[in-house]
């Protein structure tokens, strides 16, 4: 028995509710092989009584069967969360220049996260709010196109990027940094890598608020993000159907685990009107407001199917930069933005 051998099975335990092994999230701070046995140290830092339970549960299976192992014992250090509030918690921003995180997330792609992201970051900024966005979405990066951005960064004297700016907006994606046709291939900790460069290493100036457009599932960059940066809310983004809302509890269940509140669920796709003014419920009905009520959080708005919110986003122009008066998708975006300042207690 070696100490190999025991880090190889512990890489079989998933942390709960992300795709990632304990052994690279750094979780396992020691092996000790002992006559007639094994100890396992483990260190977790969480608020949820069944992550430390699950990891020694599931560190048992992957270890008691290992021929000639012996006893096995796993010593679990859990260190309690940051409170929501508390200096290190939710509530205090761990980037320099940068007052509230929100997170825009959702359990699957295709759901319309990043054009819901966008034009929230529009209509906050459209508040008088100085907002940015950052697109954590390495491999499918739309942020750029969304705005219209085809420049590319520069950096400063400390080797920070500078973020460019469109439609009042700070923007920092790998759309930037990127031609179209060049993909992103890399592997866990490249990835981990350039999430905390675009978090850490980024000039934000003087923001109200930061939107991060997270890319879609309960994978790495996820916990990254979560790890790195204090972040004071999350908004889930969902179709109606039920393929979309059993992903979207997977991604309200990841942050109930390290402890960031949901601010809500937004409903994207939720109908077509047709010029004769009659919905069509393409993606089924009623879906996302069962779901708010069921997980218990916020319905913070409905989003139907809209042409003229597609062209926007290809064309570089959000849909909610027209007048809410006069555009019922715009003021859609507006009132999410108004209940997600109420929600983060900003006047």
């Amino acid at each position: 028995m070696t100490v190999e051998t025991i880090k190889d099975a512990l890489k079989t335990v998933r942390y709960p509710g992300f795709s990632r092994d304990i052994i690279s999230f750094g979780l396992v701070k020691g092996i000790e092989i002992e006559q007639g046995g094994v100890r396992v140290k483990i260190e977790v830092q969480t608020r949820d009584a069944s992550v430390p339970e699950t990891i020694f549960r599931d560190c048992h299976s992957a270890l008691d069967e290992l021929p000639g192992i012996g006893t096995v014992t796993v010593d679990i250090s859990v260190k309690d969360a940051p409170a929501a509030g508390s200096e290190a918690g939710v509530g205090k921003s761990s980037i320099p220049g940068v007052k509230h995180i929100i997170a825009v997330a959702s359990g699957k792609g295709g759901v319309g996260k990043s054009t819901v992201a966008a034009n929230l970051a529009v209509a906050l900024a459209n508040s008088g709010a100085r907002v940015g966005l950052c697109d954590c979405d390495l491999y499918g990066p739309s942020v750029a196109m969304m705005f219209g951005v085809k420049e590319r960064p520069l950096a400063n004297d400390q080797d920070e990027i500078i973020p460019l700016e469109a439609h009042g907006i700070q923007l920092m994606s790998m759309g930037c940094l990127l031609d179209d046709d060049s993909p992103v291939i890399v592997r866990g900790p490249m990835a981990t890598r350039y999430t905390q460069q675009f978090l850490r290493q980024v000039a934000w100036n003087q923001l109200d608020y930061l939107v991060l457009d997270l890319p879609p599932g309960t994978g790495d960059i996820q916990l990254t993000i979560v790890q790195t940066v204090a972040v004071d809310g999350a908004v889930i983004v969902t179709t109606p159907q039920e393929v979309a809302l059993i992903d979207a509890r997977k991604a309200v269940g990841m942050f109930a685990k390290v402890n960031v509140p949901i601010l809500g669920l937004i409903e994207n796709m939720a109908w077509f009107e047709c010029d004769a003014g009659k919905r069509y419920m393409i993606f089924g009905d009623g879906g996302g407001v069962r779901e708010a009520a069921r997980l218990g959080v916020p319905l913070l708005g409905q989003i139907p199917l809209d042409l003229p919110t597609r062209s926007g986003g290809d064309e570089g122009q959000p849909v909610a930069l027209k007048d809410p008066a006069t555009n019922p998708i715009s003021a859609a975006f507006h009132k999410l933005a108004q209940d997600v300042k109420a929600a983060l207690a900003e006047p």
